[in-house]
């Protein structure tokens, strides 16, 4: 308990192993004694954060269910982890809405402030844990709900469950609800012990709680940091806690943890913790098991989103007509050529643009979600007949495949930017940094060959380069006649001489989907390795 920057968070990060790498920390973590590591303390408990992240067409059904296919054991049963779903839902006073939309702030109305909470506390203690952090229960609730939700906390205590929660300001009710307090100021300990004592210690500081008054308020109040006061708060901090650090109350609640650590039963705690110490993997679930479930959530998310899909259509349907009347009915004439080299290179720019955007604005505003797949596999099958492009059934086919790899390599770098950006705003800049240079390099604006050397290794990593030289190929290889003007003495007779004048070769096309599988998986994969850093960071 403590004000805002009392180091609250700080200590539950440090205690749970979610520090960053500018925390310095120092002595151990034990549990009735023993020493742990993340793994095995990650299997035994549970970390409720202070903000809700939930996938929010879902409903509160579907998500436990999730939660469950995996975070339970995978040798349990899908009818015992149902049951499980249903007992939390229960237990938790969820029945009324768990078929209700979670919803989303300010876009999709869903849960009450209350039940979110309660949600949250659901996904956690589906597993059953020993041992539950909560990081500020309470933020954003009014007096009613916070003492529902602590209530709902005291409740678990009793049945046995450890619970370790930040709080900023509690009501006197909810003061005196906890079993034992840890007053912070500025990272230090000002009290540790019952809430009664925390009021005597102070009494004898010469700083007593009126009568009538809020303890808590009063406690925070006092050890806060007042901003035109720096010093005199700091030297009110130093004193408190320099005379806890030297009072029989520390002394007393470490006699405390001793007589606990000898106890018979916490010595059984001793040897089920020991044997957890073997645990290889924090995830409960297989792989299989993760990948099939996530599916299956995201299918539930994109079919409850029917707005969405609709823009989509409407997207592709505008696009696709627009593209159509402006590049309709070309004929093979030098005139032919450019628009419909054109049409080619606006057909794998649109498809970047569409799949890379899109999977930034998901990717970057639901990333702590983490999972969140994003797919689209649209393509303009009905742009390809109405430009009049090669119309033999062969090459529509090679068409589809390369401009459906044009779309995946585009989300693997939407991936990417998502991925090694802090924010959305950084994701879309970085993105346009990216998007221009590969563009550039796709043998539309510039010959391959006119490129300056020093830029002419980016060609490497373009797929517009590979998409546009494989359309090209499979657009112009068995064309025999193009008209000429008798006027045009550079005129291009010949298919051959349309690839030939942007230096590309009819062998290549089978290169340019190999590259572009190739670019696929290499940009996910640095995308992955960027997500792996991100999070061992966090």
């Amino acid at each position: 308990m403590g004000s805002s920057g009392a180091g609250k968070t700080t200590l539950l990060n440090s205690l749970t192993f979610r520090s960053d790498r500018t925390v310095t920390e120092t002595g151990v973590r034990t549990i009735n004694g023993v020493p742990v590591n993340r793994k095995l303390l990650t299997a035994i408990s549970a970390y409720v954060q202070q903000h809700e992240l939930f996938i929010g067409t879902l409903t509160i059904w579907e998500h436990l269910v999730f939660q469950a296919l995996v975070r339970m054991d995978r040798h349990i049963p899908y009818e015992k982890r149902i049951a499980r779903v249903e007992q939390v839902i229960k237990d938790l006073s969820l029945e009324k809405c768990k078929n209700s939309i979670i919803g989303v702030t300010g876009e999709l109305k869903g849960l009450s402030g209350g039940e979110m909470k309660r949600l949250s506390f659901a996904s956690e203690v589906l597993t059953d844990p020993p041992l539950i952090f909560c990081d500020e229960p309470t933020s954003g609730l009014d007096s009613f709900m916070a003492h529902n939700v602590i209530g709902m906390l005291k409740n678990m205590a009793s049945n046995g469950k450890t619970i370790i929660c930040t709080i900023h300001q509690p009501s006197s009710e909810i003061y005196y609800m906890f079993d034992r307090i840890m007053l912070m100021a500025s990272g230090r300990t000002a009290f540790f012990g019952v809430p009664n004592e925390a009021i005597t210690f102070f009494k004898t500081l010469g700083v007593g709680c009126p009568k009538n008054h809020n303890p808590a308020d009063f406690f925070v109040q006092l050890l806060a940091i007042v901003p035109s006061q720096e010093l005199r708060s700091c030297k009110t901090i130093d004193t408190v806690c320099e005379e806890y650090e030297c009072s029989l109350y520390k002394y007393s609640e470490i006699i405390y943890q001793k007589k606990l650590f000898s106890s018979k039963k916490l010595s059984w705690s001793r040897l089920h913790l020991d044997g957890l110490q073997n645990i290889s993997s924090p995830y409960k679930a297989s792989w299989t098991e993760q990948l099939s479930a996530v599916l299956w959530r995201s299918w539930l998310s994109v079919k409850k989103e029917p707005a969405l899909v609709r823009i989509r259509l409407a997207e592709t349907i505008i696009v696709a007509l627009m593209m159509s009347f402006f590049f309709y009915d070309q004929h093979l004439d030098q005139d032919g050529v450019i628009s419909i080299n054109g049409a080619i290179y606006l057909c794998i720019t649109v498809m970047t643009y569409q799949n890379m955007w899109s999977v930034i604005n998901v990717f970057c505003s639901e990333l702590p979600v983490f999972l969140r797949e994003h797919h689209n596999g649209m393509y303009r099958t009905d742009v390809y007949f109405l430009i009049g492009l090669n119309p033999k059934f062969i090459h529509f086919i090679i068409a589809i495949i390369l401009i459906s790899l044009v779309s995946q390599v585009a989300v693997s770098v939407g991936y990417l930017v998502s991925c090694a950006s802090v924010n959305l705003r950084v994701a879309l800049f970085m993105s346009a940094v990216t998007y221009m240079p590969f563009m550039l390099c796709g043998g539309f604006f510039l010959n391959i060959e006119s490129i300056p050397s020093y830029f002419r290794w980016l060609s490497i990593f373009s797929w517009y380069k590979y998409a546009n030289e494989g359309l090209q190929i499979n657009q112009w290889s068995d064309i025999e006649s193009i008209q000429c003007s008798s006027l045009n003495t550079t005129c291009l007779r010949t298919g051959d001489d349309v690839l030939k004048s942007n230096s590309f070769v009819y062998s290549n096309i089978i290169t340019d989907i190999i590259s572009l599988l190739l670019l696929i998986v290499g940009f996910r994969f640095l995308a992955f390795l960027s997500l792996l850093v991100k999070t061992s960071r966090n």
